[in-house]
C-alpha cells in the first residue's frame, strides 16, 4: 500500500492547481467549478484522516460536509443562472 505522504502530496497538489482556479479562473463558473473541487479535495482528506486514525467518526462529518457542498454548489448555480 502507497504510504500517507504519497497522497498527501497528491492532494497538495490538487489543491495548488485548484486554487489557481479560483484566483485565475477567467469566467465565475470556472471559480464556482474550483470551489467544488476544493470540497470533494476536502472531502477527500477527511476520509484519508478517517482511515489513518481509524476513527469512523470523520467518515460521518466527510459525508455531512459532501452534501452540504453540494447544496452549496447547486446554489451558486442557480443564482448564475438567474434562478434565485
Amino acid at each position: 500500500m502507497i504510504g500517507i505522504n504519497v497522497y498527501l502530496a497528491l492532494i497538495a497538489i490538487a489543491t495548488l492547481l485548484s486554487m489557481y482556479r479560483i484566483f485565475r479562473g477567467p469566467t465565475t463558473v470556472d471559480r464556482i467549478v474550483a470551489v467544488d473541487i476544493m470540497t470533494t479535495i476536502t472531502t477527500g482528506l477527511m476520509v484519508l484522516f478517517a482511515l489513518y486514525y481509524q476513527r469512523m467518526i470523520f467518515l460521518d462529518v466527510a459525508l455531512v460536509y459532501a452534501i452540504l457542498a453540494f447544496g452549496g454548489v447547486m446554489a451558486f448555480a442557480r443564482y448564475m443562472e438567474g434562478g434565485l
